[in-house]
């Protein structure tokens, strides 16, 4: 069992890392795939969270937000991951004790459970959305379709996940950044149009400041990364493996944020208040492309809702036996009852926003303990 520390700071020594070999570049990419898919999500893939925490304040929100976002995600995601390498956590939940200690870190371990599991309601919600706007089909056929899909998934266990998302993941990312390409260059005038419409029109605020929708946004997604890259860590052979395969990932997300929010915002008066915004920019290039990108959308809140669920059934059982099997087969059922009930942007705002405040808070104690040891001179 990992070592935890009675204070708000750990230790996270170089021990397990093999400083000398090499990185290789295949797990790397399988890395930080993983990670940009398990950051996709329906808000991202729909360009409801992007809309929410970019797009909302203009040029502020895409560059302040962004720029913000990229050098803190970075951060975490590789800190995440050289603890799981170095520690090798007997539950990938103990990370928090490691940087939290044992009461404080038990805390983050028990709300974080509980917001993972809101998270993947937030998917079953997304996916519902899109068969209701794009399909004119029952939200309940999307919500539950996608339910039995990850659920499945999920009872293989960790490895296949990993091999499954960490190579849809990057495909994702690069279907939605042309879209958001493409809206910029359908509109180029747009984004400075745009940036003076936006405080005029009732677009969804995730927190009152761009500022502080940086905190926010990299504090939820800090409760999802925490537990699955300090489970994905066990498998890194080397230091520099962990600092390319995190900053890769963490870095590349914040970049297609940019990117797409940009797009969004140069068409903002159409996107302001549509519950798949991205939907919205594909309709411009003809149904038959709308109807793949709705696809792509599906298979972005597919690539997150996986680690999601798996992360909360592992929170119990060892990943693969019998109990860990039959509880993801309870939390899907559970999950699709609560994701049907509120509408999918209302979903985003309250989960997010709210769990994004606690995720604040992780991100201050982490970034304090890694001064600390810094500033005794330990090696980072």
């Amino acid at each position: 069992m990992a070592e935890t520390s009675q204070t708000c700071t750990a230790r996270t020594g170089t021990t397990g890392l093999n400083t000398r070999e090499k990185a290789s570049p295949l797990r790397v990419l399988t890395y930080a795939g993983a990670i940009l898919a398990l950051l996709i999500g329906s808000g991202f893939a729909t360009g409801q969270e992007i809309l929410q925490y970019f797009a909302s304040y203009g040029f502020w929100g895409i560059f302040g937000t962004g720029l913000l976002v990229l050098a803190l995600m970075a951060y975490v995601c590789v800190e995440f991951f050289r603890a799981g390498q170095t520690q090798q956590f007997e539950r990938p939940t103990m990370v928090y004790r490691h940087f939290c200690g044992k009461y404080v870190g038990g805390f983050f371990d028990w709300f974080s459970i509980l917001f993972v599991f809101l998270s993947f309601t937030v998917m079953v919600s997304g996916a519902g959305a899109v068969f209701e706007e794009h399909y004119g089909l029952s939200k309940y056929a999307g919500g539950i379709g996608l339910a039995v899909v990850v659920g499945l998934t999920v009872w293989f266990g960790l490895g296949r996940l990993v091999d499954i998302i960490g190579k849809i993941g990057p495909v994702i990312v690069v279907i939605a950044v042309g879209l958001g390409v493409y809206g910029i260059a359908q509109n180029p005038g747009g984004i400075v149009e745009g940036n003076a419409l936006v405080a005029e029109l009732d677009v969804t605020h995730a927190t009152p400041h761009w500022a502080l929708n940086a905190l926010s946004y990299v504090g939820f997604c800090m409760l999802w990364l925490a537990a699955f890259l300090a489970a994905l860590g066990k498998s890194a052979k080397s230091r520099r493996e962990v600092i390319a395969g995190g900053a890769a990932g963490g870095g590349l997300f914040s970049l297609a944020c940019m990117v797409v929010g940009l797009g969004l915002l140069a068409s903002i008066a159409q996107v302001h208040d549509a519950q798949i915004p991205m939907l919205v920019l594909a309709g411009g290039l003809g149904p038959f492309v709308a109807g793949l990108i709705s696809v792509m959308i599906l298979a972005g809140i597919y690539t997150t809702a996986v680690p999601l669920l798996w992360t909360v059934s592992s929170r119990f059982f060892p990943d693969r036996t019998r109990p860990f099997k039959l509880l993801t087969v309870a939390l899907a059922a559970a999950g699709t009852l609560v994701g049907l009930v509120l509408p999918f942007a209302d979903m985003v705002k309250l989960v997010y926003s709210i769990n994004g405040y606690v995720g604040i808070a992780l991100l201050v104690i982490m970034i304090a303990g890694r001064v600390v040891r810094t500033a005794r001179g330990e090696r980072i």
